[in-house]
């Protein structure tokens, strides 16, 4: 954690040295499907096939449950490497074999209601008269029995003016922008954001991917509903703020959104300034595999792109991130830099336009390919568990009543579910009833561990409702708290926090100000790390063990990990 200092400090401007920076021997690992493959594993959604020709019935119904496996290891999606031994060595296959093998694939996915994508080949070796042996990669997609589609999460951080809306819009809407902001008119929800041009508060797009890996957006469907119900892949964009004074708002969609990936937006002709470092950091600290999307590169001469690149590959390579950077120049760089992003060892950087639609292509293949993070067997364990639903949007709708938007972290809700919602101020819990569940706009009866949604809640009034509350199982035995312990670690203050510091926190859609009441050793600086007991300045809250925090108050910021509750005493279950 100490790493991270370098994200919070005070801005200063670096002194960068311009000179050109090869970075080939890292662009390798990724330029195209190379000559060896790593050694196949048995675990994982990857599966390697030297050919797969005429084979027998029985051999085809062992191949269906071997790809039932790879798409339950990769919840829903499967990467067949064909043409490759088990220990990764590209044999490649004539003409012929690899057609036959395509062929078996495709029955092997007809069988089990999946949809298949050839991502790319390479040619192993060609003879003089043209013969030749290639290797193939591709995906098997093929929607979860108990889910409308695949769903992955992704926020979207950056400064201010650096055009995240204007991307999202061209994104989701299919046209590109006008140079003038056209394209982010449909993601703004205040007339402030209008006509200030910046997003003030947590919007959320959808773009969705056929089981062909063809974009399903607003330019070929005309409402939500229709792109989820074509949509064997969608991924929801959670678009931040970019401005400081709305940092409460950001990070509070970082946390209480729990999202998969980040992506962190970079002018072109500005670089990195404002809160570009800080949002970085932030998602670090959580946790969130990050890519980088340069922005404007149609606007800006070749040498200041050139400043920007190597002004971000200096901070990714710093011993605050470790990371390495990866410019994203043609279509294998960007298959093989979303299979291995979930390493977190590796950052992509995406050079794009939205005026004259430069490289979208790519991240769009790139979104279309991103695996889910959170592995099978973790999933299935929080599907399982009792139910908690952490409450993040407040909505009164006509002829409905109340409904609270949110993510559900653990076990199940169906339509008629008895749950407990809390806790109230008094740190006490009451009896609800879910009159209806809906996920992207949709009606649906179940949700599970991880997916967002809504639900209409009947026998509870408007006003006592917050964000930050829980809906839990009654079985679950539910408590509070008004006191907690943390280790934490400050990443930037100005001088010591000793007894008595107030803060503001964030623990999942939980924010509200806090007073350190101990602290295990004399004050805490920059860099440091201590055991502290924080207690909550108005009302109780729900919260877990284990939990990540941020804390921050002005300029300073810290982060830890909740390791022990006190219940609140004045419960009453």
């Amino acid at each position: 954690m100490e790493q991270l200092v370098s994200m919070f400090g005070p801005d200063e401007e670096d002194e960068l040295e311009l000179q050109p920076k090869t970075i080939q021997s890292v662009r390798a690992t990724v330029a195209e499907m190379p000559s060896a493959l790593p050694p196949e594993e048995e675990e994982g959604n990857v599966e390697y096939k030297l050919k797969l020709v005429n084979p027998s019935e029985f051999r085809i119904e062992h191949l269906v449950t071997q790809m039932k496996w790879r798409l339950e290891e990769g919840h829903g999606e499967a990467i067949y490497e064909i043409g490759v031994e088990d220990n990764g060595f590209l044999a490649g296959l004539t003409d012929d074999d690899l057609e036959a093998s395509l062929s078996t694939l495709h029955t092997m996915a007809e069988r089990l209601g999946a949809s298949l994508e050839v991502l790319r080949e390479k040619v192993v070796e060609e003879d003089s008269i043209g013969n030749r042996k290639r290797a193939l990669e591709v995906l098997i997609r093929k929607v979860p029995d108990d889910q409308q589609f695949i769903d992955l999460k992704l926020a979207v951080l950056g400064n201010v003016d650096v055009g995240k809306s204007t991307l999202l819009g061209v994104l989701t809407q299919g046209e590109l922008d006008n140079g003038r902001g056209r394209a982010r008119l449909n993601l703004f929800r205040h007339l402030h954001e209008i006509q200030s041009g910046r997003t003030s508060s947590i919007s959320y797009e959808i773009l969705g991917f056929d089981g062909n890996g063809q974009v399903v957006n607003y330019s070929s469907c005309g409402s939500a509903e229709e792109i989820c119900e074509k949509s064997s892949k969608l991924v929801t964009l959670i678009d931040l703020a970019g401005h400081h004074k709305y940092l409460k708002t950001t990070i509070f969609g970082l946390t209480g959104n729990c999202p998969d990936f980040a992506m962190l937006v970079v002018s072109a002709n500005t670089g990195i300034v404002g809160t570009t470092k800080e949002h970085l950091g932030y998602a670090l600290a959580l946790n969130v595999p990050v890519f980088v999307i340069i922005n404007k590169v149609d606007m800006c001469r070749p040498a200041v792109l050139e400043r920007t690149l190597l002004q971000l590959e200096q901070i990714l390579k710093s011993p605050g991130v470790k990371r390495i950077p990866i410019r994203i120049e043609n279509l294998d760089d960007a298959i093989t830099a979303a299979e291995s992003l979930d390493s977190r060892k590796i950052t992509p950087i995406f050079m794009v336009s939205c005026v004259s639609g430069k490289n979208l292509d790519l991240l769009k293949q790139f979104l279309n390919i991103l695996p889910p993070v959170t592995p099978s067997s973790e999933r299935e364990r929080l599907a399982q568990d009792t139910t908690e639903f952490q409450i993040d949007e407040l909505f009164s709708v006509p002829d409905v009543g109340p409904v609270v938007g949110g993510i559900i972290q653990r076990g199940s809700i169906r339509e008629g579910d008895h749950l407990l919602l809390g806790p109230c101020e008094n740190g006490t819990f009451m009896d609800v009833k879910v009159k209806t569940v809906h996920r992207n706009r949709l009606p649906c009866r179940l949700i599970q561990a991880g997916q967002a949604a809504c639900i209409a809640l009947a026998e509870v009034e408007r006003d006592v409702l917050r964000k930050g509350m829980v809906l839990i199982s009654p079985d679950s035995s539910p408590s509070c708290c008004k006191e907690f312990e943390a280790d934490v670690y400050v990443l930037f203050h100005n001088r010591s926090i000793t007894v008595g510091f107030q803060t503001t926190i964030h623990i999942g859609t939980v924010c509200q100000t806090a007073v350190i009441t101990k602290i295990d050793r004399p004050h805490i600086k920059t860099n440091e790390k201590a055991r502290v007991t924080f207690t909550f300045k108005f009302k109780p809250e729900h919260i877990r063990v284990g939990s990540r925090l941020l804390f921050r108050d002005g300029r300073s910021k810290g982060m830890g990990e909740v390791t022990q509750i006190k219940p609140y005493e004045e419960i009453n279950r």
